[in-house]
């Protein structure tokens, strides 16, 4: 099965984690071998990674931890460190999402 072309901002973005994984290991003055071993991945993760060519989450979590900065990943995902997460901090949330499908007489 043929994957879908990357949107661009989601290319770029690859590309520049990639760029920022590579600079924390240069860093760290750690080898991509060094990286991989403490990361327990193969070092074609590291390396692919690296080139923005992506990886599972797990694995870039992996990565991140051996290269020490898991948390600060984890804390940019924080929904509540955001503008609207901080507006909505006391509410409650939904535990599920559902959007109805429109009846036939709301289409016309």
């Amino acid at each position: 099965m043929a994957r879908k072309p990357l949107p661009a901002p989601i290319a770029r973005a690859m590309a520049e984690l990639g760029e920022d994984l590579a600079t924390w290991r240069r860093l760290r003055n750690l080898t991509i071998n060094e990286v991989a071993e403490r990361a327990d991945v193969a070092r074609g993760v590291v390396i692919k990674l690296e080139a923005g060519d992506g990886a599972t989450v797990e694995s870039l979590l992996r990565v991140t931890r051996a290269l020490g900065v898991l948390g600060a990943l984890a804390s940019a995902l924080d929904p509540y460190a955001s503008d609207v997460g901080r507006l909505r901090a006391g509410e409650t949330l939904p535990q599920r999402v559902r959007h109805r499908a429109p009846r036939e007489e709301e289409q016309r």
